[in-house]
Formats: structure tokens, sequence, C-alpha cells
């Protein structure tokens, strides 16, 4: 069948650059874990480095033309979302009850 005009073509992205943002997301994630002493901010590069790895998942699936690794990622991101609302309540009261949020200043677990 011809066309008056010729259709767009498109091109796959190659699943290599997927795998190599994830892993520039998941270093950024443990860098973040590892120097920064702010609870929210080792909070937030838990939560990249969680996306990173679903990111690697769902192309390692397109890889394989399975939609598991999408339903799998469906439900890790469901559980991070639980976790998000508990690990913020947690910071909150531990900002109320310590003042502070710095990592370094929390060592200990008594009140």
């Amino acid at each position: 069948m011809k066309y008056a005009v010729e259709p767009p073509r498109r091109t796959m992205i190659p699943v290599d650059y997927y795998i190599i943002l994830s892993a520039i997301l998941f270093t950024i994630g443990v860098l973040g874990v590892l120097i920064r002493r702010n609870a929210l901010i080792i909070f937030m590069s838990i939560e990249l480095m969680l996306n990173a790895a679903n990111l690697a998942i769902v192309a390692f699936g397109s890889v394989i033309q399975n939609f598991s690794g999408q339903i799998f990622v469906f439900f890790v991101i469901a559980v991070a979302a639980a976790e998000v609302a508990v690990g913020l309540a947690l910071i909150v009261e531990i900002f109320r009850t310590k003042k502070t949020i710095d990592v370094d200043q929390m060592s200990s677990m008594k009140g």
C-alpha cells in the first residue's frame, strides 16, 4: 500500500541507553546516601536508587518482549509509595523529638 505522505519512521532507543541511565541514577543515589548527612536527602537518594532499579527492570523486560517486568515494577512502585508515607512520618517524628534531622546527631535510639 502506497501512502501519499510517507509515515514517520519510528526508531527504537537501544536498551544500552536505558541501562546506562539506570546506572548513572543508581550511582547518584549511592553517592547521596554515602556523602550527605540530611535524613531527607538520604531518603530521596534511596528512592532514586529504587527508581533506577525499576528502569533497568522495565528495560530488560522490553528486550525479552515480556510484560512481567512492568507488572513487577508496578507493585514495587505501590510498595514504595507506602514506604514513603511511613518514612516521612518517622522523619517528622524524629524531628519533633530531636529538633534536627542530621544523621550524625541521631546516633542513639533513646529519646
